[in-house]
């Protein structure tokens, strides 16, 4: 990869996404939305004594998944719309290799997702009061790195749809086994084998559980840094696909 043409694509990207009014508000006022849905869906739920709040077990987890979801979802449709449009194809003329254009859309996106993340964050710890025993600033770091697991993800999906409706399809193939496998519903460990095995090859379980760790211990731990490893580690490795199967034109 070039640096210069990184930050040329970087800085492009993010000035698409500035004039784009409907994604900046998906990005940034949707999951404050949402969450404040969570908040008085749990608001008069009783909490037993030594035990945290729904609130706060459910908006935890909430704040790693809303950035997932939204940003797979935007990223997916934005390269599809790259393709179709013929602006792959004439940037790829350039000296910009694939890898350059697919870490670009990462950096961006993921500097879109840190806005997001803090956003998201400051309503859940100071407007709703989220509690949480580890710092504040490791689940804002957590909830970006789930932003761009979704953002890597979304790029891979996209090669392989040919319309923006084809790239939706793939929320219910990639995002929702996640989603229902994560331990947010039921705890990993009392699945059943096969459902397990599934739930550990999905790197969402790993970021969930890693927000988990954050908000039951106040140091970072060795269960957390590991899960964070995981989900760099299926970042990197869905951009470097995302890369291998990237196609010019849309068929």
């Amino acid at each position: 990869m070039n640096p210069r043409i990184l930050a040329a694509t970087t800085g492009r990207i993010l000035r698409q996404l500035r004039h784009d009014r409907r994604t900046i508000a998906l990005l940034v006022v949707v999951p404050s939305a949402l969450l404040t849905l969570v908040y008085f869906m749990y608001a008069d739920q009783p909490t037993p004594p030594g035990q945290p709040s729904a609130f706060d077990r459910i908006a935890l987890v909430m704040l790693g998944i809303f950035p997932f979801v939204i940003m797979f979802l935007v990223t997916s449709i934005a390269m599809l719309r790259e393709r179709t449009s013929g602006t792959l194809e004439r940037l790829l003329t350039t000296p910009l290799g694939k890898l350059d254009l697919l870490f670009g859309y990462g950096i961006a996106f993921g500097l879109a997702a840190a806005v997001q993340a803090a956003v998201a964050a400051g309503v859940a710890y100071w407007v709703f009061d989220l509690d949480t025993a580890g710092s504040s600033g490791l689940v804002i770091g957590i909830a970006v790195i789930d932003a761009v697991l979704g953002v890597a993800l979304g790029l891979f999906c996209s090669a392989f749809a040919r319309t923006e409706f084809q790239a939706v399809q793939f929320l219910p193939v990639v995002v929702v086994p996640q989603l229902l496998l994560c331990g947010l519903f039921v705890a990993r460990d009392q699945m059943a084998g096969w459902l397990q095995a599934l739930s550990d090859a999905f790197p969402l379980s790993y970021a969930i559980e890693a927000l988990q760790e954050v908000g039951a211990n106040a140091e970072p731990t060795g269960t957390m840094w590991r899960d964070v490893v995981v989900v760099l580690g299926a970042v990197v490795l869905a951009l470097v696909l995302a890369a291998a199967t990237l196609r010019r034109r849309s068929g």
